[in-house]
């Protein structure tokens, strides 16, 4: 069981984030923190082994908890999973350099954490098998590299793209029953219908999404858009 501790300014964010926890299989939360402060204690009392990292908090940053947990704990401290509505490339560069295992651009679904918290788990499984063993050949060593990486996630949006927009737009098609018009897009995620249309334009570049032709009555198609799998 991967223990986890939550760390969000807000505490609404952070009780809907937990929920989304637990209901990953092997994953419980065991507290949640709201500050800089906060989250330097918790983790000396509680030894979590996976942080989810907000960046904006009221007393710091939680890349400033990274760098301090490196310097106290170095190789023995809990990975983290950033989670912030920040996408600013240099936020995102500093957290890598830092260690973070990845970086999840607010908002998002339980889906989207799911698929986090499940790459992270066969990532330390393959550890786990691995250091059982002094060498490593190529294979291993790919796998390791792209068992942090789940499938089918949106990479950093172009110039003139929203990240928050994009995943949102992203996660209403991982949840719809069935294919989504640009319209329904447009509606469940509270943006115009040329907005939805250009970012599922986009998505569909990306290969992350998958356009589909219906033919109606009038012979004309509607492009419908589900995502690619």
């Amino acid at each position: 069981m991967f223990r986890t501790l939550v760390v969000d300014d807000d505490f609404r964010v952070s009780r809907i984030h937990s929920d989304y926890v637990h209901r990953v299989e092997g994953f419980e939360v065991v507290g949640e923190a709201a500050t800089v402060a906060e989250a330097l204690a918790a983790v000396r009392t509680l030894h979590p082994d996976l942080l989810l990292l907000d960046v904006f908090l009221p007393d710091g940053s939680g890349l400033d908890i990274l760098r301090r947990l490196s310097q106290d704990q170095g190789d023995a401290r809990p990975d983290a999973l950033m989670i912030t509505a920040d996408h600013d490339i240099a936020s995102v560069r500093a957290a890598m350099k830092l260690g973070a295992i990845g970086y999840l651009v607010k908002p998002f679904g339980s889906a989207d954490l799911a698929e986090r918290l499940n790459a992270y788990r066969q990532l330390r499984d393959r550890v786990d098998v691995l250091s059982r063993t002094t060498t490593a050949d190529q294979a291993d060593v790919d796998a390791l590299f792209s068992a942090a990486r789940p499938p089918a996630v949106p990479r950093i949006p172009a110039k003139g793209h929203s990240a928050p927009t994009l995943t949102a737009i992203h996660q209403a098609l991982r949840t719809a029953h069935t294919a989504l018009s640009a319209a329904q897009a447009a509606e469940a995620t509270g943006v115009s219908r040329a907005t939805a249309q250009r970012y599922l334009s986009y998505l569909v570049k990306e290969g992350t999404v998958r356009l589909e032709l219906r033919y109606g009555t009038n012979g004309r198609p509607e492009h419908r858009y589900r995502i690619a799998r």
